[in-house]
Formats: structure tokens, sequence, C-alpha cells
């Protein structure tokens, strides 16, 4: 049960708006704000927090993008990447040893 105490250690992707965050942003490197809005369906508010959370991780970057109007970017970090890949192995290894527990 190494895998499910691996898990637990990362508070900021054990949040499912987090881990929504960084697996929408995983394949495309950056994203608009009110494109994660649409995907997530979370409010303006709660996903501003979501997002300085990962921010103060290190996981993200947010910035301004100027075009017709402002607007707010993310960009996933290389720690993003990294970390995200590691949560998501240890997630396997659980999920595995439960799919192996059960047959």
């Amino acid at each position: 049960m190494e895998a499910l105490r691996e898990l637990s250690r990362n508070h900021t992707l054990g949040n499912p708006v987090r881990l929504g965050v960084m697996l929408y942003l995983l394949p495309r490197g950056r994203v608009l704000f009110r494109d994660l809005l649409e995907v997530l369906e979370v409010t303006p508010g709660n996903l501003d927090s979501h997002l300085k959370a990962l921010e103060k991780a290190g996981y993200i970057e947010i910035y301004k993008v100027i075009a017709d109007r402002p607007r707010t970017a993310v960009r996933i970090t290389e720690k993003g990447v990294k970390e995200t890949a590691e949560y998501l192995k240890s997630l396997r290894k659980v999920l595995d040893g439960i799919q192996s527990s059960s047959e």
C-alpha cells in the first residue's frame, strides 16, 4: 500500500478540481481560464482559488494574454508535468492492486 501512501502525500493533486485542471493541461500545455470554467463546471471564484493553490505549488503559471481584450491563461510547468505523471503512476498502482485483489 505504499502507492496509496504516496497518493495521500500530495494534497495539491488530491483535490478533484485541481487534478482535473492538470489533466486538462497535460496534453494542451496552456489554456484560457474560461475554457477551464466550461470543462470543469465550477464557479470563477472556485477555479481561481484552485489555480492559486496550483501556482503556489509551482505546477502552473497564470498570466495575461492580450488579444481583443485581456484574458487569463494558464500554463503547465515542467514541475507540474512531472508531479502529475508521478501522481497518475501512483494512482495506477493502487487501481492495479485493487483489481488484482478482486480477481
